[in-house]
């Protein structure tokens, strides 16, 4: 039995079933032309052969693990520009692994453990990408300069042991190995004995008849570094005029789903740090977070998004370490602005949170960043524990029971560590909304405990935003006091300008205080900032259009809350207002029976605590309910 030590590369064709349903003609004849014009030339420069087809799929052998390495990345990086103009679902992408191992030769053939382990590999690569073995990595990193993302121990069909894996990131790095595609030779060399161009018609004919069914998604596709940045009528919205970025949720590559919270947790760190910074555009969470989980294009993402350049990434966490890799894309050219590897203990977490946050912020502006201003970035909780249970806790929202097991998880987070400021903000958001919706079991006691905890998350940071937002919140809706409302959501929004959630509040400030115009640039942009809002947003811009005499808006507003929540007696009141506003009055009446159907004790005098700053404003809206015919 013959052996040798050999570089063993495998790939397929994604989703060939697919692309032969949408054109089996045009599929076959495009697999040619990138067999004869791109896979034969660069074999051959790089001394590859062709061994046989498996299915779907092909098998390859190089000299060398740099060659077979080098083939792989170039002709992943043509096959991207190849696509560039051609419509989604007929571009063909590959996807790639290798591996170096011990064969077996019969013949022309080679088997063996070698081949299959590169055969696994292929199949953990996204499609257009090379996945790996660490034996090849550890070969090519002192003579090929390349990103790559380590996925750690992977176990795998009919391999015995795990397989570490490692990813090839196609960014600029790995652009620059890409060479002019030369003109395959008129005869074979005597590493090659069978025909290149023979062997990958038949592999087109092959895989045409053999196909397994199932598509693959995109990944991502790098399109020409020279194209042009999206026109502005393509875009959802305008670019703003300030460095701007989304952060895309990064992916959980630990195999586990309880992992998920703490992979979310990661994101949201990140958007936050960044939003503490006036000089930059950042997308809210919850746009974001809408694209998790998804195949998406990065400058479909852009487009709709309305920014210039996108985050993304994945977080893979062990037992005794985590491993991040991150990518900044300029999102209408997909190009690779950098990618960074992180492998760190558990508790280094922080640390590679505030890294990869002053990255981007030293990246995206076109000025130095003051020290004291990244100095913002540097507290973190002392303990991973705490951190985790801070996570878990701000998964709990809404019902009065999520509320409540959501305080008793803030309360032994701030018992494992006493100066987690963030943990107090939360805290009174919890019993503060415990307190507004009249779902707490004792009112007051609620109501003393959402103060206590936003005092203390003050005295611990002057420079939490949240604390200041809970504060004035407390000061608008239980104190009735606007001046101080209004200052502390004005230092909230100092310390945050692009969080989008307080942009929303303050518009509810305002307009408590009169300011209807002033409330709809408040709304509007934080919409901007969300474009994918939750619905409360809709609530507020119902009201908020309401006092600024846009009717027509506030119908929208209402009307789209509505269809979320069609019971909403707070919305129901605006849409009677509104309608009795536009003298709609029979429109009005209905509105006015449902509400009263859905409460029959229900009375304007009921809602008198309603915070007004003006009379005129109070007389104003209680009117249009008394007209709609709503009993005082």
């Amino acid at each position: 039995m013959e052996r040798r030590l050999a570089a063993v590369l495998t790939a397929d064709v994604v989703g060939y079933s697919r692309l032969m349903g949408v054109d089996e003609a045009g599929t076959l004849a495009a697999l040619k032309a990138h067999r004869a014009e791109l896979i034969e030339p660069k074999a051959e420069q790089h001394s590859g052969r062709t061994i046989k087809l498996m299915g779907d799929g092909t098998l390859m052998e190089f000299p060398s693990v740099v060659d077979a390495v080098t083939f792989a990345i170039e002709v992943q990086c043509a096959m991207r520009e190849r696509n560039g103009a051609i419509a989604e679902d007929k571009q063909i992408r590959f996807r790639v692994g290798i591996n170096i191992g011990d064969v077996i030769i019969e013949g022309v053939d080679i088997y063996g453990d070698g081949v299959n382990v590169a055969a696994r590999l292929e199949g953990l690569a996204e499609p257009g990408g090379i996945c790996v073995a660490r034996n090849v990595r550890n070969q090519i990193r002192d003579k090929l300069d390349l990103n790559l993302q380590d996925l750690g121990e992977v176990e795998v069909k009919n391999i015995a042991r795990p397989i570490r894996v490692f990813r090839i990131i196609l960014d600029d790095k790995a652009a620059a190995f890409v060479t002019p595609i030369a003109a395959p030779s008129a005869k074979p060399t005597s590493r090659h004995p069978t025909s290149m161009r023979k062997q990958w018609l038949a592999a087109a004919v092959a895989i045409a008849i053999l196909a397994i069914a199932g598509g693959g998604v995109v990944w991502w596709q790098t399109r020409s570094p020279d194209a042009e940045l999206s026109p502005a009528g393509q875009m959802a919205m305008p670019l703003p005029d300030k460095p701007s970025v989304a952060i895309l949720p990064f992916a959980n590559l630990s195999g586990d789903a309880e992992q998920d919270y703490f992979v979310d947790g990661f994101t949201n760190a990140i958007i936050t740090n960044l939003s503490k910074f006036p000089e930059l555009f950042v997308i809210a969470s919850n746009s974001v977070f809408t694209y998790k989980g998804k195949a998406v294009r990065i400058n479909e993402v852009g487009r709709q998004l309305g920014v210039r350049y996108v985050l993304e990434g994945s977080l893979q966490r062990g037992a005794d370490k985590i491993s991040v890799h991150a990518q900044l894309i300029e999102a209408a050219t997909e190009t690779h602005v950098w990618a960074q590897q992180y492998d760190v203990a558990p508790e280094e977490i922080f640390a590679v949170q505030d890294d990869l946050s002053r990255q981007i912020t030293s990246t995206l502006f076109a000025t130095v960043i003051d020290l004291a201003q990244t100095a913002a970035l540097a507290k973190d909780p002392t303990t991973l524990a705490a951190y985790e249970l801070y996570l878990r806790a701000s998964k709990f929202r809404g019902a009065k029971e999520a509320l409540e097991e959501s305080a008793r998880l803030l309360e032994r987070v701030i018992e494992l560590d006493p100066g987690f400021d963030e943990a107090y903000s939360m805290l009174s958001w919890r019993y503060l909304n415990l307190w507004r919706n009249r779902l707490a079991d004792d009112p007051d006691e609620a109501l003393r405990r959402a103060r206590e905890a936003a005092r203390k998350a003050i005295a611990l940071d002057q420079q939490d935003y949240r604390s200041h937002w809970a504060m004035g919140t407390l000061y608008l809706y239980a104190d009735q006091d606007h001046a101080l409302a209004l200052a502390e959501y004005e230092k909230a929004i100092s310390i945050s300008p692009n969080q989008a959630d307080v942009l929303a509040m303050m518009s509810i400030v305002t307009v408590f205080m009169g300011r209807g115009e002033e409330a709809v640039e408040w709304i509007e942009k934080a919409k901007r900032l969300n474009p994918h809002h939750p619905v409360w947003y809709d609530w507020n811009g119902s009201f908020v259009y309401y006092t600024a005499r846009d009717y027509e808006k506030s119908l929208i507003g209402a009307k789209k809350t509505l269809s979320v929540y069609p019971k909403s007696l707070s919305v129901l009141r605006i849409l009677a207002a509104t309608y009795a506003e536009m003298g709609r009055m029979d429109d009005a009446k209905e509105i006015a029976r449902r509400i009263t159907e859905i409460n029959p004790a229900f009375t304007i005098s009921s809602i008198r605590n309603t915070p007004f700053q003006h009379d005129a404003d109070r007389q104003r809206y209680f009117g249009a309910l008394h007209k709609a015919g709503l009993p005082n």
